[in-house]
């Protein structure tokens, strides 16, 4: 498939430009750069009856209000905003969230670190030294889609899916890495837990802690630290602010 914007239409209502057929950090900068674009001129009055933005790896979904808007003109002006946009430079927010790998919380670990040839505690360092890229948000509310597993740790997905995955579990397949944000069936590897809720339907504006774009790094704590953030955040003494830090800053060692 041509890297040249493709539209394609999805139902009555919306529109999918699609940029390629592959996860590539670029062609995902791309997606970004045209959904920073409607944004601005969305904000600017410029463009009327979008309803919702849904970027993904390498498209990005434009739903619209068909009695506010003509489809046919809206499709048109997105593929020009499209070859138009070029790349966002953007970061997007960066966090760094807490994760404990005891063993009880991390089922998978001692099988994916045989598998590689590593003690577990190595498994734990690599993983938690990369930088993860949230390309998209799917499966579930809040379900992040994150790039950036060190390659080393690439496993296949489990031959038999659990019927219930515990929620907020740090979980890789492939090069990828997820959090499940509720309890669900899954067949990804799980490597730990984190105390942090990745969905809060009490944040009406932006219920998922993360979106596309958004950078993340993973921190250790033990069992009591786990428990003691999980506390912390469940009587309000914490907040999503607690686990962001600035774009410009360096990351904690």
């Amino acid at each position: 498939m041509s890297d040249n914007p493709l539209l394609l239409p999805l139902g009555d209502s919306a529109w999918t430009v699609e940029f390629g057929d592959r996860i590539d950090p670029a062609l995902h900068a791309r997606v970004m750069g045209l959904n920073g674009a409607i944004h601005a001129a969305r904000d600017a009055g410029e463009l009327a009856g979008i309803t919702d933005l849904v970027p993904t790896f390498r498209s990005l979904t434009v739903h619209y209000d068909p009695l506010a808007v003509d489809g046919e003109q809206l499709g048109a002006r997105l593929l020009r905003m499209a070859e138009a946009a070029g790349s966002t430079t953007s970061e997007g927010r960066h966090w760094l969230l807490p994760v404990c790998c005891d063993a009880e919380l991390a089922p998978d670990l001692e099988r994916l670190a045989e598998a590689k040839g590593m003690a577990p505690e190595g498994v734990i360092a690599l993983l938690t030294s990369a930088t993860y890229r949230v390309y998209m948000i799917g499966f579930m509310p809040g379900f992040p889609y994150m790039g950036g597993l060190p390659p080393h740790l690439a496993m296949p997905r489990l031959a038999n899916p659990r019927k219930a995955v515990p929620a907020r579990s740090l979980a890789v397949t492939g090069e990828m890495c997820a959090v499940y944000p509720w309890e669900s069936p899954g067949g990804w590897n799980l490597l730990g837990r984190t105390p942090v809720p990745l969905f809060d339907a009490t944040e009406e504006a932006t219920p998922a802690l993360l979106e596309s774009g958004d950078q993340v790094r993973w921190r250790v704590v033990d069992r009591a630290e786990y428990e003691q953030i999980a506390g912390e955040l469940a009587a309000g003494r914490l907040g999503r602010a607690n686990f962001r830090i600035a774009t410009e800053a360096t990351w904690p060692a």
